[in-house]
């Protein structure tokens, strides 16, 4: 890479640091940006996936408040998500690039549905299980655990905006504030981040200065996007969230 390009690259890494601890979808920072660097799409990918590591485990650090008495959800659900990681990471070797561009828009079009409707839908739900007697799972159940689960096979296998799938389906399952949800995101994207790129370390090639530059970037942008983002209204969070994922969706299906 030429110098340009590295700065570029550390930028982008922490931009997408930054936008992956309040909201997710930095993959549609960095991804292009390496790919404008002469990357195959398959080393950028990869490259992203590991250099995006520190970032993820920096936005937990930071949001690590939110996540007091969340000990218990965070192992179960980070099970489906290891599962679903390395499941993706598989599949991203085996099946054609062109295998989930048809369905992942889609993915991301609910999921901003689900995450503008959140307060309508889960007051529904609510109502529904007072008037039913049920209580609530503080895990979410298995409709959780296996929503999260298929979301974490995509993120094995591509990462843009899987936080938002995340955000919808635990915002619709789970009676949490939204700033402890996204503690949470930020642990499981982390998680799938790790298991998909410690199986890539065995089966792929990687541009280690590319790595080096996300990392970086991405670790110093986990703790802006961290410090900024805790201090967001539930209501400026999901327009924040729906935003981005506008934004996301619109990039997704002009590839």
């Amino acid at each position: 890479m030429t110098p340009v390009e590295m700065a570029g690259v550390f930028a982008a890494g922490v931009g997408a640091g930054a936008m992956n601890a309040v909201v997710g979808s930095g993959t549609l920072v960095t991804f292009p940006v390496l790919l404008a660097t002469g990357l195959s799409p398959l080393t950028a990918t990869v490259s992203n996936a590991l250099g995006l590591i520190p970032g993820a485990v920096s936005g937990a650090i930071g949001y690590r408040r939110e996540l007091a008495g969340q000990a218990r959800r965070v192992r179960r659900l980070g099970i489906g998500s290891a599962l679903g990681g390395i499941v993706g990471a598989s599949l991203l070797l085996a099946l054609p690039a062109e295998a989930f561009e048809t369905i992942v828009p889609v993915l991301v079009g609910l999921a901003l549905v689900l995450v503008a409707l959140q307060p309508l839908i889960g007051r529904k739900v609510r109502e529904r299980r007072r008037s039913q007697e049920r209580p609530v799972r503080p895990d979410g159940g298995w409709p959780l655990f296996t929503g999260l689960t298929l979301a974490s096979v995509y993120g094995g296998y591509f990462a843009a905006a899987q936080g938002i799938l995340y955000m919808s389906l635990m915002g619709l399952l789970l009676d949490e504030p939204l700033q402890r949800l996204n503690a949470v995101k930020n642990v499981l994207v982390a998680i799938v981040n790790t298991v998909a790129a410690t199986f890539f370390l065995f089966v792929a090639d990687f541009d280690w200065t590319a790595v080096a530059l996300v990392a970086a970037g991405s670790a110093l942008g986990g703790q802006l996007g961290a410090a900024t983002g805790r201090r967001f209204s539930p209501a400026v969070l999901r327009a924040v969230i729906v935003v981005v994922g506008t934004v996301a969706l619109v990039q997704l299906l002009l590839r």
